[in-house]
């Protein structure tokens, strides 16, 4: 159980990791429509939102009313950080998560994300200062080392656990690693298992099914799990865990249902962000949506390739009335 608004009574939650260009409003409204417990929003600069960047700002936006807003912050300098976790504060954030673990170079190369696992004082400093600096919940989301020759969880976990952080999130993979590989989830029980290490940890990485998610907490013994790129195109994906977690049956996703979610994700994105950022960005989720469906490739390129929200939904509805 999470020490968090409506997830401390929720014995194993299930969290949809942040994600540039895809963790929305919209989509964190979808997935826990479909079973996440909570959704963390795309990451943010947290030079940018002492700026007051318009951008910024939108990404804290909530997905619903009673959307728990948890925000994500990116930087290397604490007090900016800490400052910034201010700015989400006052902005309304719930909880603050702080990321030292992207593996993207434009994020690296300036001292951001991963790089922190290369200076452990520098990331505790900065997760001191930002719980210092806010009455809200302050968590963090890391990777287990730079590569294989430096795996430095351990030591980072209690590190961070001594700062103030309220809980943990590990992707099982070193910043080398990218996101290729195999997630390495032995690694996280043993963090887990720390005899010093006493806050809630949760496991990310290759949660990719049902299956896969049984598997992660036998291992791990973790309190939650989080999900990234398994639930592109497939917010299904929570409640197909969520039942496995409990012992039922798995649900099965529907062709209609595919057809409908993805129609409804297309229009509250292009509510929310307009007509040219709705088509490109949701290429990412049209290639997946559909995924596995036999012959289904002419369609899946005209949705990739349409410049219009007319031929999007024209594309769609053809879609639907061949297979239906």
């Amino acid at each position: 159980m999470l020490p968090l608004p409506g997830l401390i009574n929720i014995k194993i939650p299930l969290i949809l990791s942040p994600m540039e260009g895809i963790t929305d409003p919209v989509f964190r409204r979808i997935c826990t429509k479909h079973g996440a417990d909570a959704g963390i929003s795309e990451f943010i600069s947290s030079e940018a939102l002492i700026r007051n960047v318009d951008k910024s700002l939108k990404k804290m936006n909530a997905a619903s009313t009673d959307e728990m807003r948890w925000v994500q912050i990116f930087g290397n300098n604490p007090a900016s950080v800490a400052d910034a976790a201010r700015v989400a504060e006052d902005n309304g954030a719930h909880v603050v998560d702080l990321n030292f673990g992207c593996p993207v170079k434009k994020i690296v190369s300036k001292g951001n994300g991963a790089a922190l696992l290369r200076d452990l004082p520098l990331m505790q400093a900065i997760a001191e200062a930002t719980v210092k600096a806010v009455k809200i919940p302050v968590t963090a989301k890391t990777r287990l080392g730079w590569d294989s020759n430096t795996i430095v969880v351990h030591e980072a976990a209690l590190r961070l656990q001594d700062a103030g952080i309220q809980i943990l999130s590990l992707h099982g993979r070193t910043r080398a690693q990218q996101y290729g590989g195999i997630a390495d989830w032995n690694t996280i029980a043993e963090v887990k298992a720390l005899p010093d290490f006493n806050i809630p940890l949760v496991t990310n990485g290759d949660i990719n099914s049902p299956e896969a998610a049984l598997n992660a907490m036998s291992i791990t013994q973790a309190d939650g799990l989080m999900i990234g790129r398994a639930a592109i195109g497939n917010p299904w994906i929570f409640a197909q865990i969520k039942a496995a977690l409990n012992n039922l049956p798995i649900p099965e996703t529907t062709l209609a249902e595919r057809f409908d979610t993805c129609k409804e994700h297309f229009t509250e994105t292009l509510e929310l962000k307009g007509e040219k950022r709705a088509v490109t960005e949701m290429r990412k989720q049209f290639a997946l949506y559909f995924k596995g469906i036999a012959g289904f490739k002419p369609f899946k390129m005209g949705l990739l390739t349409a410049g219009s929200a007319t031929e999007v939904y024209e594309l769609l509805e053809k879609a639907k009335a061949h297979y239906l």
